[in-house]
């Protein structure tokens, strides 16, 4: 692993940030993760609520929302520590786990209304 160390101003105070790449690394590792068990859960659950078309992917997104404020919330106050940004920390990896969803949603769904 990389011991580098990036930095940047803080807009508000002024003050130097420093950010270590590896634990960036990790942290954004460990998101995707949470987004890949959250695209197969939710995937799961719009299958067996019988979800369809729009209404599918809708969920999808909600579900992506839902689970990017509970890490702003577990995260708390000084979310800086751990993230770059709180857009980073929403927009990147969101659609990876798309086809994991779109997977796990057909299956559920013709396992429970189809079949």
């Amino acid at each position: 692993m990389s011991g580098r160390v990036r930095t940047r101003v803080d807009r508000g105070t002024g003050e130097v940030v420093a950010y270590s790449d590896a634990a960036v690394r990790n942290n954004f590792a460990v998101i995707e993760y949470c987004r890949t068990s959250m695209a197969a859960l939710s995937g799961a659950t719009a299958g067996m609520l019988g979800l369809t078309g729009l209404y599918g992917f809708l969920f999808f997104l909600l579900a992506g929302l839902v689970l990017w404020l509970m890490l702003l919330l577990k995260a708390g106050s000084k979310w800086q520590q751990y993230f770059v940004s709180r857009q980073s920390l929403l927009t990147s990896g969101l659609f990876s786990g798309l086809f994991t969803y779109i997977l796990c949603w057909t299956f559920l769904y013709g396992m429970v209304h189809v079949y």
